[in-house]
């Protein structure tokens, strides 16, 4: 994937690539996991564990986000250098989204 754009300067279109980039690479790494996910609509991924918790993973194009609702909370992450990164902490999506598969359903994921 080439170089991310600030989010302030990434345009609507080079957004939705990004971000779709991003959820497909998400949604393989689900499946090599051999984890139980839907895809409800475009850019939005539900990974269902066995207790019935859900993590949701979507792409919010107002805001240029992709975000992630977990049981311990809600995650925001902006687009930075070649990846995205949370918007409080500064976490890497993919090592957040490592974490909180393994914390709510007990499953290690490598992206």
């Amino acid at each position: 994937m080439r170089e991310m754009l600030a989010r302030d300067t990434m345009t609507e279109i080079e957004f939705n690539q990004a971000a779709g980039a991003t959820l497909a690479r998400i949604e393989q790494a689900l499946e090599d996991a051999d984890l139980d996910f839907e895809t409800p609509a475009d850019g939005i991924i539900e990974v269902e564990f066995d207790d019935g918790s859900k993590i949701i993973i979507n792409r919010h194009g107002v805001a240029r986000e992709i975000w992630v609702a977990a049981r311990s909370g809600g995650f925001h992450f902006k687009p930075q250098d070649a990846g995205w990164v949370d918007t409080k902490s500064g976490e890497p999506l993919y090592d957040k989204l490592a974490a909180l598969i393994a914390a709510q359903g007990g499953v290690m994921v490598r992206f």
